[in-house]
């Protein structure tokens, strides 16, 4: 997994020998920082590459390709989303199109790994701004610990974590999802990306049956990302009386929407038949 010097290119293995590669230009920077190794690559055709433990987390051409099915279902099915928590996404992309919604009055963005903030801030673009918007507060810290410590309320809670493996399984479990439930307000929404389809189908599944536990609803859907595994898999917790089914579509014109479609939302909840079968009987 990684760097090939060679083939002048970068592979993210996943399981049963599949793999995601990109031609690569040069090696930017790569550092050990507390908590994991980054490193940062011009790509060929896609712009800069980030990577955290050997694992793609986006590329600078193409990633509205994940934040926008990540933060834009929940935003426009929520009929008046105000106040905000982002878990994760140092890169600042998912904080980026959530304040793209006029209603928004504080979003607040916990990640624990201060150097992928200001590598993203240093080499790319992709918070374009956001950091600095009057809306936004951003702590440097555990969003475990934070979630669970916390009076604040919010009518939606986006995490946007590393693969549903290894470090990020906390993010993962019935506790975190219980933690979060509490914290949303009366009529509130929780998303949380939940891997690849095909490659991480067992963590899909034991991550569905433990929101199950928790929220009101549960939906799941997928969305085909550049750089992952696609089709990327996204579990969504309804608490009250939300109708994810269904979004906004007055508020959605505002926004103009490169890679998810609003006109075309109920398109999302495609699965392949063998992994819907599974899902229905969890």
């Amino acid at each position: 997994m990684g760097f090939n010097e060679q083939e002048n290119a970068f592979i993210e293995w996943y399981p049963r020998g599949y793999g995601v590669g990109f031609k690569v230009k040069e090696r930017l920077f790569e550092t050990q920082t507390k908590y994991q190794r980054l490193e940062l690559y011009e790509t060929e055709g896609f712009g800069k590459l980030l990577v955290l433990d050997g694992t793609v987390q986006l590329v600078e051409i193409g990633e509205e390709s994940y934040h926008e099915p990540l933060v834009h279902p929940v935003m426009l099915a929520h009929p008046n989303p105000r106040r905000v928590l982002i878990i994760g996404g140092g890169d600042g992309g998912t904080l980026r199109e959530v304040l793209r919604h006029k209603t928004i009055e504080k979003a607040i963005m916990v990640e624990i790994d201060e150097m992928v903030i200001e590598v993203s801030r240093i080499y790319m673009n992709v918070a374009r701004g956001a950091f600095e918007d009057p809306r936004a507060e951003l702590i440097v810290g555990d969003g475990v610990e934070y979630l669970k410590n916390t009076d604040e309320k919010f009518d939606v809670i986006i995490v946007d974590s590393t693969d549903p493996v290894g470090p990020a399984k906390m993010l993962f479990s019935e506790g975190f999802f219980r933690n979060a439930y509490e914290k949303l307000n009366d009529n509130g929404l929780y998303i949380t990306q939940a891997g690849s389809v095909y490659l991480f189908t067992n963590e899909l599944l034991d991550a569905y049956r433990d929101m199950r536990k928790v929220f009101d609803e549960v939906h799941y859907f997928s969305f085909p990302v550049i750089g992952y595994a696609s089709p990327w898999s996204f579990l969504v917790g309804v608490k009250g009386d939300i109708n994810f089914r269904k979004v906004d579509l007055q508020r959605a014109k505002e926004l103009k929407l490169y890679y998810y479609d609003p006109e075309r939302h109920e398109t999302l909840f495609q699965m392949p038949k063998y992994v819907r079968e599974l899902l229905e009987k969890v």
